[in-house]
């Protein structure tokens, strides 16, 4: 538990300084991603954010490895509140009222997902098949890289409305949900015999590879959304898609098997049909800025 909030605090705090140094940046593209790295690796704000992550990264690891997938996900996406209040406070984002109600509801919908678990019967899963891992990875990575840029060209026309990044957001949601699962898949050969056996089982895993391709991709797709939509509506979706990806396809892939209580039952597959409705149903584009109201004419002066 203690693991999890900290890496709450430290994906929090690592998002909020790297959109804080991206606005400082000319803009990046993912058709530059040479370009894109040279640009943030010279922010060393960038840099303290990349090294908070790397740090939430590896408290991510410590959890996995004693919390169930579901339980994991639910304590993850209870950092959002943190979020928000980072990005109001150090970036001066502003949340609607329908954005609000969305985050809260999301929140809610987690919160059921935790009220679900059962810490006497739920297990943790050591191992999943490696054919069942890429037959659920693969086609989510495509899946993401396809949704990532259909959301750039449309984002590309002219006199489209501002996107709030909720495209970006699941796009790179998918692929952090990949990178979640390998992180599972990782800790789970940790556990294997001394350090060198370890090493052996992890390199043989396909893990390590899914890291390597997640870890490229997302870090481009991600720097980029982040520059141009607000972090306290993006990072949430991306949460939300990667943990519900991680608990639902997870708890399959690692046999971690579904409460047999239907009330506990109930609860996890009703927070999770609310949390996919709420992010069906969030807004796709910013409002636009109000039009400049025209100077009152200057009145006439008459001679008397």
């Amino acid at each position: 538990m203690a693991a999890a909030l900290l890496a709450n605090a430290l994906y929090s705090t690592g998002f909020v300084l790297e959109k804080r140094a991206l606005g400082a940046l000319p803009q990046v593209s993912v058709r530059q991603p040479l370009r894109l790295l040279r640009l943030v690796l010279g922010s060393p704000l960038w840099i303290g954010g990349s090294l908070s992550l790397a740090a939430g990264f590896a408290a991510q690891l410590a959890v996995y490895r004693t919390l169930p997938i579901a339980a994991a996900q639910g304590i993850f996406v209870s950092g959002l509140v943190l979020l928000v209040l980072l990005s109001a406070r150090l970036l001066g984002e502003e949340t609607t009222g329908r954005e609000r109600y969305a985050l809260g509801a999301i929140l809610a919908a987690l919160l059921m997902v935790v009220l679900s678990l059962d810490e006497g019967s739920d297990t943790v899963s050591r191992d999943a098949p490696y054919a069942l891992v890429l037959t659920i990875c693969l086609p989510s990575l495509a899946l993401g890289v396809w949704l990532y840029r259909s959301a750039e060209r449309r984002a590309r026309h002219r006199h489209r409305l501002p996107t709030t990044g909720v495209e970006y957001g699941v796009a790179v949601g998918l692929l952090y949900g990949v990178s979640s699962l390998a992180i599972k898949g990782v800790s789970s050969r940790l556990t294997v015999g001394g350090i060198g056996d370890a090493a052996v089982a992890v390199l043989r895993s396909p893990y390590p590879y899914l890291l390597l391709f997640t870890g490229a991709f997302g870090l481009v797709m991600s720097q980029a959304a982040l520059q141009r939509c607000r972090a306290s509506l993006i990072v949430p979706v991306c949460t939300t898609v990667t943990s519900l990806f991680t608990a639902v396809l997870g708890t399959l892939a690692f046999g971690e098997s579904l409460p047999d209580d239907p009330v506990r039952l109930a609860l996890r597959l009703s927070g999770t049909v609310l949390a996919v409705g709420v992010l069906l149903s969030m807004p796709k584009h910013d409002a636009p800025p109000p039009a400049p109201q025209p100077a009152a004419p200057a009145k006439e002066l008459t001679p008397p």
